[in-house]
């Protein structure tokens, strides 16, 4: 094949204005037109099998209801509020409407416990929550732990102690006047689901967005082209499913699937068939489970697959292998981390895949592998992978994390000069293909 990279990763230039919001940019400025507000933004489906379309319109008109309650409510600027949910339209709405207010949002597990969203929710000192029926329970306990988490807001259940969504929004009309938020203002503050004892908070800022779109689209191949619906099991409160997936996509127009529940190797094929998915974004364990369960896929399902982005660990040379029979699409790997999402990857109708690699850095990011001095490694030799602050250009990279919540210290030490350190380990061979050598057990926790 016409190996495309090199053009593409010396040519491309960041355009990041000084002004900028999620918000406006996924939601709104697509419902301030009539035509584009009626195209389709969540097709969602419950874990009972129930369905629902929201538009674009309708997702702009329930964020700047919300937005307008959350005013009410004394929220400014800079307040964290908690979104504790599964994949559900309302999360969206919720995500739109705290960045429509230039709040931060706190993105949380249901299924942490009362004591993991307790943890949580004191170190970010959230002053509103808003839950499922999923999380009521642990929230409502851990509420009591949370002296600043002073208003609960309620989906689908109901509490002496809560404000129920429907009736908050019944009061409040259908238009807001987006805060005006800098580029680099603070959009979204993401914890690790697994640590326990002191979890460590990761601030993103709106330009984030636009730091993950090269990687989106070169794995997702081209990303959009006409008719393109994005399905990725991955949880909305973690960076792979916010950045990866879910913001993308709606950046771009396009509809994406919500599923709750746990998705089965099955039920991903169901889902993939019936919504006629064109784009996934899928773990490499997943993949692997949907080999075993349907190995012929395609002479049980009407799939409209044409792309696959998966992270999470290397695909197998046979999963791979199948991917490209069985599904008919070769997959993109992806590689990045909470601090820089969808840093290196594949683009295979771009550039050749080569078996096993992570891929080459996606345009835009200068990424290196260094050594315990923090010198770039010679080709061959194994180093940590580290994003610099600026790319090719000198121009500053706004895919980098804002830095950890209210921790210098941990922010300082995350840092080599200009090089962000990835706490992974990988070698880089003679035609810039990475190949991953397993986590840096010298990193600081």
């Amino acid at each position: 094949m016409n190996d495309q990279y090199s053009a593409l990763y010396q040519s491309y230039q960041w355009l990041v204005p000084s002004q900028f919001n999620i918000a406006q940019a996924c939601v709104h400025r697509w419902a301030q037109n009539p035509v584009e507000g009626r195209r389709i933004a969540i097709f969602h489906e419950n874990s009972q099998g129930q369905r629902e379309v929201w538009t674009y319109t309708r997702l702009s008109d329930t964020a700047k209801q919300l937005a307008n309650g959350l005013v009410k409510m004394g929220i400014r600027a800079g307040d964290r509020i908690a979104v504790v949910t599964e994949q559900r339209p309302e999360t969206v709405a919720a995500f739109i409407a705290i960045f429509s207010v230039g709040a931060i949002a706190l993105p949380l597990s249901p299924w942490l416990g009362a004591n993991g969203l307790a943890t949580r929710l004191q170190d970010a000192e959230a002053r509103v929550a808003i839950v499922d029926d999923a999380g009521a329970d642990s929230l409502l306990q851990a509420q009591t732990q949370c002296p600043a988490l002073t208003q609960i807001i309620g989906l689908n259940f109901q509490h002496e102690a809560i404000i129920p969504w429907r009736s908050l929004l019944a009061r409040q009309e259908p238009r807001f006047q987006d805060v005006l938020t800098r580029s680099s203002s603070a959009a979204l503050l993401i914890y690790a689901p697994n640590s326990v004892a002191a979890p460590k908070g990761t601030l993103l800022g709106h330009q984030t967005l636009i730091g993950n779109l090269p990687g989106f689209v070169a794995a997702q191949n081209w990303f959009p082209q006409s008719g393109d619906v994005l399905w990725s099991p991955a949880d909305w409160n973690s960076a792979d499913g916010i950045m990866s997936a879910l913001l993308p996509t709606l950046y771009f127009g396009h509809a994406i699937v919500s599923t709750s529940g746990q998705s089965t190797p099955g039920h991903a094929f169901e889902v993939m068939a019936r919504y006629q998915v064109s784009n996934v974004f899928l773990p490499a364990d997943l993949l692997q489970a949907m080999m075993q369960h349907t190995p012929l896929p395609r002479e049980q399902y009407p799939l409209g697959l044409r792309a696959i982005a998966s992270s999470g660990a290397s695909l197998s040379p046979q999963v791979a292998a199948w991917c490209t029979e069985a599904l008919g699409v070769t997959p993109n790997e992806t590689f990045g981390c909470t601090e820089m999402n969808h840093l290196i990857g594949n683009s295979h109708k771009k550039w050749p895949v080569r078996p096993g690699s992570m891929g080459r850095p996606y345009p835009g990011h200068q990424v290196a592998v260094l050594d315990k001095a923090g010198n770039p490694c010679r080709t061959g030799q194994t180093g940590e992978i580290a994003l610099n602050r600026h790319d090719i250009h000198g121009h500053p990279d706004p895919l980098l994390f804002l830095g950890y919540w209210r921790n210098d210290l941990a922010t300082q030490a995350k840092f080599k000069d200009d090089w962000c350190l990835s706490g992974e380990m990988a070698r880089v061979d003679d035609q810039g293909y990475y190949w991953y050598a397993g986590p840096n057990n010298d990193a600081p926790a």
